[in-house]
């Protein structure tokens, strides 16, 4: 797989909550820091979000927002209006005018991924990606355009539609071209924008058992070695050889926490020479051993894949 595949695959997000959002009339609800990746799109009308610590932002018809680690926000009919604290839920939820038809109507919710790797998805996005009504065209448009036609008819097997097309719009949010520039967060999806950068990853992703070197990456990327361990610290956020030390402990946090994996095998799947070598190096970046960690994370993994 490509390096963005492999991190979604340990990832393995999936859509937890999904539900219809409607309001009337002058209203406002706030809520607390989520920690999850929330979504919302507006299906009909406009409404303000306010995230914490920033200015307010319209949502119009049309508008799709994803919110990767969901902080405390405020949401309303207009800017100033007194908010109500609410608590996360699955149900339809009805703000302000109780009664009469709707003037704002959204189809929101959160998605899932497995804890343990988490901050894999947030060193790979900004912390917002607003995708305003025309602006996505090509696949995404056309995916924002499914979502809403299923969301507004009543289909049988709608359900399992709309969870479907959202775990396709998370990845195609990844993949979205607009969160190019100064927005975007050093990382995973900055380096894959770079053609250099992104050849040396590939490789390393591919052999993750590899002994690479610096010198032997920097002529995949076609630069010489200062130039290219300067532009992947800048770019990645690391050094070359710190990101594949990374992904390493990523790959076998997700195989001790999946268990029935003995060390030997994690250790020469990832590139150590030995379960020693591979416990020693896991113990000093994760603080506990490898059996501890596996004993620690086993349940929260099984509850994810079930």
């Amino acid at each position: 797989m490509d390096p963005l595949s492999d991190v979604i695959s340990l990832l393995r997000p999936h859509a937890a909550v999904s539900k219809p959002i409607s309001a009337r009339g002058h209203w406002g609800v706030r809520y607390a820091a989520y920690r999850r990746p929330g979504f919302a799109l507006v299906m009909k009308g406009a409404c303000w979000l306010s995230l914490e610590g920033a200015q307010p932002v319209r949502l119009d018809e049309g508008d799709f927002i994803l919110l990767p680690a969901t902080p405390a926000f405020r949401m309303s009919s207009e800017p100033g209006v007194p908010c109500v604290d609410q608590l996360p839920s699955d149900a339809p939820v009805r703000h302000g005018d109780p009664d009469g038809e709707p003037d704002v109507a959204l189809f929101g919710g959160a998605f899932e991924i497995y804890g343990v790797n988490a901050p894999l998805l947030l060193g790979l996005l900004p912390a917002t990606i607003h995708i305003r009504a025309g602006s996505a065209t090509g696949r995404l448009g056309q995916i924002i355009a499914l979502l809403g036609d299923e969301c507004a008819a009543e289909r049988p097997g709608a359900d399992m539609i709309v969870d479907r097309l959202l775990e396709i719009l998370l990845v195609e949010c990844l993949r979205w071209r607009e969160t190019d520039g100064h927005d975007l967060p050093a990382g995973l999806l900055a380096g894959l924008r770079d053609p250099g950068l992104a050849r040396a990853l590939r490789a390393i992703h591919a052999d993750v058992r590899a002994g690479w070197q610096v010198e032997t990456l920097a002529k995949l990327a076609g630069m010489s070695r200062s130039a290219f361990a300067a532009r992947f610290a800048q770019i990645l956020g690391c050094a070359p050889i710190e990101y594949l030390a990374r992904w390493r402990m990523a790959l076998a946090q997700d195989a001790l926490a999946r268990g029935n994996t003995t060390l030997d095998r994690i250790a020469d799947t990832i590139g150590y020479e030995s379960a020693s070598a591979f416990s020693t190096a896991f113990r000093r970046r994760m603080g506990c051993s490898p059996g501890l960690y596996a004993r620690t994370h086993r349940n929260a993994a099984s509850a994810v894949l079930q």
